[in-house]
């Protein structure tokens, strides 16, 4: 079932002008961004002292930084902090978020309606407050990140999934698979979960860039990844005060931000559409 909706979906997908530039805008940051430290000769925490804030040329290509590390380097080495956070918040969010909202989607209306209810009252938990109580306590770094930005991260993956099984356990197939004795268990995962897919792979398409601004934003208030690490969150706050002098050193974390993001939004366009197109079938 599953293949056969990659089959259908897929081909359908890359044929949107606005999936390819997502796709290849995505693709052309990871590859630029992975080779980075293969091709260049410095490190992400070497200094140079003598060289520090100079702007893009042919000895560092996207400029140094205040103590004279190449920014380049460094933007490589945050997109993989970024990139990590960012798949660890989509996993929890696709793990949460499917078996919390499954098991809303099946229980008794009484049930489901506490479930739901409970869930807005973790909703309503402010992530920077989340953050701040959680950096006190683990300190500041990846793992406080990655908590804070899957403290509530997830209730929307669960609020998209629970929508979706209680419109879909309506329809005369699965009332006809229930008929015949079909058990919880394998409906979920013979008839339910393959028709769940398009609308979790739009739900991550809009979790992943948020993921990666959450960090972005934390570490601009000093409650992420700490030096001599990079992120680009951490050097969009490094560069802020220089930017009357030295404008560089904001601008390329911030457009590696936004490209990012715009790559995602792009693709959970498309995905969209097609998820649309799909339910009409």
């Amino acid at each position: 079932m599953i293949t056969s909706l990659a089959k259908k979906t897929f081909p359908r997908f890359f044929s949107q002008p606005a999936a390819l530039c997502g796709v290849g805008l995505f693709l052309l940051l990871t590859v630029v961004l992975g080779a980075g430290p293969l091709i260049s000769p410095y490190a992400y925490d070497e200094l140079h002292l003598a060289s520090k804030n100079l702007p893009p040329c042919a000895t560092f290509w996207l400029g140094t930084d205040q103590l004279g590390r190449d920014l380049f380097v460094r933007l490589c080495y945050g997109a993989r902090l970024s990139f990590a956070i960012a798949a660890a918040t989509a996993f929890i969010d696709l793990f949460l978020g499917l078996m919390i909202g499954s098991l809303a989607g099946f229980a008794s209306k009484g049930f489901e309606e506490g479930l739901m209810r409970l869930l807005d009252i973790f909703y309503s938990i402010p992530t920077l407050l989340g953050a701040i109580l959680l950096s006190l306590v683990f300190g500041s770094g990846f793992l406080s990140i990655v908590i804070a930005v899957n403290l509530t991260g997830w209730i929307t993956m669960a609020r998209v999934v629970r929508s979706e099984i209680s419109l879909l356990k309506e329809l005369p197939f699965i009332t006809a698979a229930q008929a015949l004795g079909a058990k919880k268990l394998y409906l979920f995962f013979r008839h339910l979960l393959p028709n769940l897919w398009s609308s979790i792979f739009v739900t991550l398409t809009m979790t992943i860039p948020a993921a990666i601004f959450s960090e972005a934003f934390l570490s601009f208030l000093g409650l992420g990844i700490q030096a001599p690490l990079a992120s680009w969150g951490t050097m969009a706050y490094e560069g802020l005060p220089a930017l009357q002098y030295f404008p560089w050193r904001l601008l390329f974390p911030a457009a590696c931000i936004s490209l990012t993001m715009l790559s995602f939004y792009l693709m959970g366009r498309a995905l969209s559409h097609e998820a649309s197109a799909y339910r009409r079938l």
